[in-house]
């Protein structure tokens, strides 16, 4: 079952570079005590994720968080070192990039898609929310193949 807006995010350790290296970051350190911009992609560097759902979010980075937002999250389901090298690629130097390896918070939150027909295997949907203290306050999950309600833009007109 798909996470909802009201409930708290399952615990969970993702991972950022930090110093060069992959460093571990839990779900409590990312979001608790802050408000918080999350969109999750089905992978790093794939067309509709790299030319437009995180290019938005970099374009949108100030007037996002002119709305009281603390950090804007990019989560995908690749490692550390692929969510960093995308995020320098990308100029985005504003946003949080986080790798959930494993996939092990995508599976908590009930947000899994399943890439295998593609070779990308178990991946997340694509999805934004706004996180205040660990709590969802909003969600919007996309429907397969389209980049609408978790655009930069919404999420931003959301707030």
């Amino acid at each position: 079952m798909a996470i909802e807006t009201g409930s708290k995010l399952p615990e969970a350790t993702l991972h950022t570079m930090k110093d060069g290296k992959p460093t571990p970051v839990t779900t409590d350190e990312l979001f608790a005590g802050k408000k918080v911009a999350m969109f999750a992609v089905p992978g790093a560097f794939t067309p509709t994720c790299s030319m437009a759902h995180l290019p938005g979010y970099v374009v949108q980075a100030d007037a996002i968080k002119a709305k009281g937002v603390d950090s804007i999250v990019c989560l995908s389901v690749n490692d550390a070192f692929v969510m960093d090298a995308w995020g320098k690629s990308s100029n985005a130097e504003e946003l949080v990039m986080v790798g959930d390896g494993n996939g092990d918070f995508t599976a908590a939150m009930g947000l899994e898609m399943d890439g295998s027909g593609f070779g990308l295997g178990k991946r997340s949907q694509r999805y934004a929310m706004i996180v205040e203290d660990g709590t969802v306050t909003h969600l919007a999950v996309e429907a397969p193949g389209k980049l609408e309600v978790s655009a930069a833009e919404a999420i931003l007109e959301a707030l």
